[in-house]
């Protein structure tokens, strides 16, 4: 009888144990990267106050970090978490570790920054110098008084290494602080878990559920590749298509001022990610 119980309980989605009924599909729709600019933080204020969106990251080691912590605080009810951030990726337009190059030089490329590269931190950095650098960004939300509502990774660089994930999902059981990580029966549609054995995405969402939080059951984040134009539709083929469970859809909204090209590249998709965001087609 206990294998049976077992057996159905394991059935379950994640939206299920966490009270949902049967078949309800439950949806996070986040924005990335608060925190990276000015321009970041209008387009993630944008998503969330005019838009669908209702959860979004910000990424501590960035210059415009202040300015979204400000808003956080006087919007004390928004969801907003941590964008644990081993890459500072843009040419130009550069940060390092909160916890120091004397601390966590494995983190640090020849610009004094961080590795532009996944590739590159999984190469130069070890475990203990993600970890320290993960809880320093912790303390420093705290220290500005924004305590985080989760936590999720910058490029999925943490995902890149089983020693890293170890880390990760150590420290939010250590803070009890919720983590992105996708451990349902889902579609598993974050390419940095392509190679990942189904039976170790199940173990991880059962160590997170089984140490006191809760866990998605699949995470969609393909968005950043579609063209601008289509993105409304789609978002739609999207939100038809999800699989009962807890899901995240991941995306990049900014309103980009003039400036915003000569940091990257990808304004037109990360503008596409708004414009769908306030589309009447999908709000």
């Amino acid at each position: 009888a206990a294998s049976v119980a077992d057996a159905q309980s394991n059935d379950q989605t994640y939206a299920e144990k966490l009270g949902w009924e049967k078949g309800t599909k439950a949806l996070i729709i986040h924005v990335d990267d608060a925190g990276m600019s000015h321009d970041s933080n209008q387009g993630t204020i944008k998503a969330v106050e005019e838009g669908l969106a209702n959860s979004f990251s910000v990424m501590m080691p960035c210059p415009w970090v202040p300015e979204i912590v400000k808003y956080i605080k006087q919007n004390p009810t928004v969801d907003a978490g941590l964008h644990l951030t081993l890459n500072a990726e843009w040419d130009a337009y550069r940060w390092g570790p909160v916890s120091g190059k004397k601390t966590t030089p494995g983190l640090v490329d020849s610009e004094g920054a961080m590795w532009g590269s996944v590739e590159e931190v999984v190469e130069h950095a070890t475990a203990d110098e993600v970890e320290t650098e993960i809880r320093a960004q912790i303390d420093r939300a705290r220290t500005m008084g924004f305590e985080p509502t989760h936590l999720d990774s910058h490029m999925g660089t943490i995902f890149a290494s089983p020693e890293f994930i170890a880390r990760y999902i150590k420290v939010g059981l250590d803070l009890q602080i919720p983590l992105m990580v996708p451990g349902g029966a889902g579609k598993f549609t974050m390419e940095q878990y392509s190679d990942f054995p189904k039976a170790m995405i199940l173990a991880m969402g059962e160590q997170i559920w089984n140490g006191g939080l809760p866990v998605l059951d699949d995470l969609h984040n393909t968005s950043y590749g579609w063209k601008r134009e289509d993105k409304v539709q789609k978002y739609a083929e999207a939100f038809r298509s999800l699989e009962p469970g807890v899901t995240m859809i991941i995306m990049h909204c900014t309103s980009p001022s003039d400036t915003f090209p000569v940091i990257t590249g990808s304004t037109e998709t990360r503008l596409g990610d708004l414009e769908a965001m306030l589309h009447p087609a999908l709000t």
